[in-house]
């Protein structure tokens, strides 16, 4: 049925929530995990700062990528199933281009991920990976949305 399941992972606990699902379903489906972080790259102006300051920054995005799969492929290898990885890098893109097309050439199945669930201004403000994944993805998409309730505004008594 699913076969392979890509995970986007962010080191947030919301893709953490998207994770243990994914290996819920792994296990009882019989499929296989891949993991996929994003290396999001800011576009740097580099007439104001050196560019070995740019190249450090960068370093040091791909070094905690590489630590956010290797903790999540720990996590998949706790319950007994061995993942697969990918780390992509972008140019300022967004992140819902990057897992379809990711889906798409890995052949995956099924794309499980967690969700914050904002509504309203808060989601047109703040945009939705999750979103557009789901607008633009050949295969379904699980979202995992995010157990706790969302910030309430309690006015201030005069």
């Amino acid at each position: 049925m699913y076969g392979k399941i890509l995970v986007p992972v962010d080191g947030s606990d919301t893709a953490l929530k998207g994770l243990n699902e994914a290996i819920k379903l792994a296990k009882t489906l019989g499929s296989t995990i891949c993991l996929v972080h994003i290396v999001n790259e800011f576009i740097f102006d580099y007439s104001y700062s050196p560019s070995t300051y740019a190249a450090g920054v960068v370093d040091g995005l791909r070094e905690r990528g590489q630590a956010i799969i290797a903790d999540a492929a720990a996590l998949v290898r706790a319950h007994g199933l061995e993942p697969s990885s990918v780390l992509l890098e972008s140019i300022g893109g967004p992140a819902a281009d990057l897992i379809v097309a990711q889906a798409a050439e890995g052949h995956a199945d099924l794309i499980v991920m967690g969700t914050h669930g904002r509504r309203g201004l808060r989601r047109v403000a703040l945009g939705s990976d999750a979103e557009q994944v789901i607008r633009m993805s050949t295969v379904p998409v699980l979202l995992v949305r995010d157990e706790r309730p969302a910030a309430v505004m309690v006015p201030k008594a005069a």
